[in-house]
This record gives C-alpha cells, structure tokens and sequence, in this order.
C-alpha cells in the first residue's frame, strides 16, 4: 500500500470520527442535554496530531523503503543490461570470426573456379583455333575442287550452248527462207483472190456467205429465212429475210426484214487510190459514183423487196467490210437520203451484228411474255384445285376428331371397366386363353411375359 493510499484512509478515518461526534452531539442539543463537548474536542485533535505524526512517520519510512528498493531495481537492471550487453557482444563476435571464415572459403573457391575457368578457356581457344585452321584448309582445297569443276563445266556448257546457238540459228535462217517461199505462195493467192474478187457474181456469193455466217452465229434458223419471196407474186428472192412477229396470233403468221449484202469494190477502190494520189477532182468524182451506186443499190432492194404489211416498211443494206461502211458513215448526208428516200438502212458486220442482238433480246422476251400467260393460267388452276385440296383437308381433319373421340370414349369405358375387375382374380395366361378360345398371343407378350396391365384408378384421374 502506498504512502497516499494510507494518507487518504487516515484522513477519511478522522472526518468519520468527527462526523460521528457531530452527530451524537446534535442529538443531545435536540434532547435539549446541554453537554460539554471542549473535552473530547480535545481528544480528538490529540488523536488527530497523533494520528498526524504517525502518518508522517509512516510516509517517511515508506520513501526510505522505496528509494531502497529503486536502487536495488536500477542495480539489478544495470547487472542485467550489462549481462546481455556481454552477451550480445559475444554472439556478434562469434558471428564476425564465423562470416570471416566463410569468406575466406568463398574466397578461396572463387580462385580456383577463376582458374579453372581460365584452363577450359584456353583449351577451348586451342580447340577452336585447331579446329578453323582446319575448316580454312578444307574451304580451300573444296572451292579449288569447285573453280576447277565450274571451270570445266562452263567450258563444256559454253560449247554445248555454242552448238545449241549455231543450230538454233540455221533452223531459224531455213524458216525464214520457207516463210519467203510461204510469202511468195500468199502473194501469189492474194494475186488471184484478188482476180476471183474483180468478178461480180463470185464477189456477190462472198458478201451473201459472210452475211449467213452472221446470221448463223447470232440467230437460230427458225428466227430467218433464206432466199425468200417477200412480195407476194413476184419472182425477186431476198438472200436472208429476218421473220417478226406481226400480224395475227398464229406464229405462221409474220412480217420479214429484208437483208440485201452489197459489194461495190470498184467503186471504193477508186476511191481510194484518188485519195492516195492526192487527186481531189478525182477524190470527188469517185466519192460521187460511190454514192450513186449506194443509192442505186438501195432504190433496187426496195422495189424488190420490201412490200408492207408483209415486210417492214424499211430494209437493211449490208455492207460486207467496215472500210466500205465506214466510208459511206463518213459521205455527208449519203445514210440520212438513203433513209429517207428509199426506206434502207445501212450496216456494216458490227452494226448488224449489234442490230442481230437487239432483235435475239426482243425474241426471248417475246417468248418469256407468251410463256408467263401460260404460267399465269397454270397458277389459276393450281389456286382453284388448291381451294378443293383444302376442303377435302378439313373433312379429313373432322374424321380425325370423331374417331379422336371415339377413341377416347373407348378409353374410358375400359379405364372403367378395369376398375370394376381389379378385385377379380387374374388367371395365367395359358389358362385365359383356353378358356376364352384365343388362338395365340403376339411375341411382345409372351416376350413381356404377359399382357400390359390394366390401368389404376390414379391412371383414370390424369
């Protein structure tokens, strides 16, 4: 217990002992006793000096008691501090001489790896430079052995291609002088195909065949004629006859486009050796002629040939090469008089050949709008016997559902009458089919082991 611990109990001791004597006199003054209370006022400061001194006495010591025990504690804790300073010391001492001796051994290994290390390096580099000494003096003697294989072989292959060279070149000089022969032979065919072509009628047949190769390549034989009678008793027949649909609606029933090719070869060579002369008083006289034979040609196709409502109103003038054609294009106002005046188109073979594939596009359409009548007539009657398909669909869906029914009906009437026999003794499956006389079973139920059996009144309810 503390020294202010005891103070305080002796204080509070006091003030009890006072306040009881203040107590027991205020009680006598009440019973009105007029008691003499100096006396043991007296008392009670001598028992509180006392108690005073004792106290003081008690609070001396105890501070003797405690610096006595204060030092003890501080010696022992210096003796204890410096036990473990010691120790501490020793230990750290301990550890230096043990991490001294370890380097020393690291030390000591990492010399001899060093060294070690030294002696592979320099095997190694010995090695190596053995080992390059020898690679240099195989590169050597292997690319000697290839220089003077290359050497060989490029001598050999120089000769060989020399050879190929020489030969290569006398074949080609002996193509050549046939190719002169070949050239002397075509322009000696050119000679004559150029005395065959200054004939009229040959060149005539040679404009009509290009014409019916034309006409072969783009149109199928049933979408033309040849040497057709465009006007009805009359003697002129037209090379080629292009048949539209026209009047009526039977397909025998058609309107030609007469076709006439036409070669003025003399007429247009003239014209080009004026113009290769430079001569323009000939230039223009021979452009004149090959006008007029032009518009000759055209007034001749049309009083021969063309005859509306039988053909169209117009025919076509073909030209059979696109020199010829190009230069009629280029005659100012020469294709818009032939036009007008006789009712003639001109074409040269890519005009008509464009002219040919217009008309094939107008021919299917012309099909595809006959054939989607018929489809659409088709689609009628398939839209009609659908309309009966359904009918008969929903009778067979009404049978359905009657015998859907009946079926159920049937259902529940054995569900019924198995409830009432579920109480009934079952007989073994020989033996109900002897009685009831059924000749056999099917083999699910002799492979089941029997027949299914009857349903529960749980059964019924779902």
């Amino acid at each position: 217990m503390t020294i202010l611990t005891i103070a305080a109990l002796g204080s509070i001791l006091l003030s009890l002992v006072a306040l009881v004597l203040l107590v027991v006199l205020l009680r006598r003054r009440t019973s009105g006793e007029a008691v003499d209370l100096r006396p043991q006022m007296a008392s009670l400061e001598k028992g509180q000096e006392r108690a005073s001194r004792e106290l003081r006495d008690e609070m001396s010591r105890n501070r003797e008691e405690s610096a006595a025990q204060s030092k003890g504690l501080r010696e022992e804790t210096a003796s204890s501090l410096k036990g473990v300073n010691d120790s501490l010391l020793r230990q750290i001492s301990a550890m230096m001489s043990q991490q001294t001796q370890q380097q020393d051994g690291f030390k000591g290994q990492l010399i001899g790896l060093t060294e070690s290390n030294e002696r592979k390096m320099d095997a190694l580099r010995i090695a190596v430079e053995t080992k390059l000494t020898q690679l240099q003096a195989d590169n050597a003697a292997k690319l000697e052995e290839m220089r003077r294989t290359v050497d060989e072989k490029l001598q050999g292959t120089l000769e060989r291609r020399l050879g190929e060279s020489f030969k290569l070149v006398s074949e080609r000089l002996e193509q050549v002088h046939k190719g002169l022969g070949d050239m002397q032979s075509l322009a000696s065919g050119v000679g004559d195909l150029k005395k065959v072509l200054t004939n009229i009628k040959v060149r005539g047949n040679w404009g009509e065949m290009q014409l019916g190769n034309l006409l072969e390549d783009v149109l199928i034989p049933d979408q033309y004629g040849t040497n057709v009678v465009t006007k009805p008793g009359s003697k002129e027949r037209v090379e080629f006859a292009i048949k539209l649909p026209g009047r009526g609606d039977h397909d025998d029933q058609v309107v030609w486009l007469p076709i006439d090719a036409k070669f003025p070869k003399e007429d247009y060579e003239r014209l080009m050796d004026a113009r290769e002369r430079g001569d323009a008083a000939d230039l223009e006289d021979a452009g004149r002629q090959l006008e007029n034979r032009i518009k000759s040609e055209a007034k001749d196709i049309r009083d021969k040939y063309v005859d509306p409502p039988n053909t169209t109103d117009f025919a076509i003038l073909y030209l059979s090469t696109e020199g010829l054609y190009a230069e009629v294009l280029s005659r100012p106002g020469l294709v818009a008089a032939v036009q007008r005046d006789f009712r003639v188109n001109v074409a040269g073979p890519t005009t008509l050949a464009a002219l040919l594939n217009s008309l094939q596009m107008g021919f299917r359409t012309l099909a595809i709008a006959k054939r989607s009548s018929e489809v659409w007539s088709i689609l009628g009657a398939v839209k009609t016997e659908f309309h009966k398909f359904g009918e008969v669909i929903d009778k067979v869906k009404k049978k359905i559902d009657e015998a859907g029914n009946v079926i159920d009906t049937a259902k529940t009437r054995s569900r019924a009458i198995e409830r009432k026999l579920k109480n009934v003794q079952e007989l073994p499956a020989g033996e109900a089919r002897t009685l009831l006389d059924i000749a056999g079973t099917s083999t699910e139920d002799e492979e089941s082991g029997g027949p299914e059996e009857p349903a529960t009144p749980d059964d019924d309810k779902n």
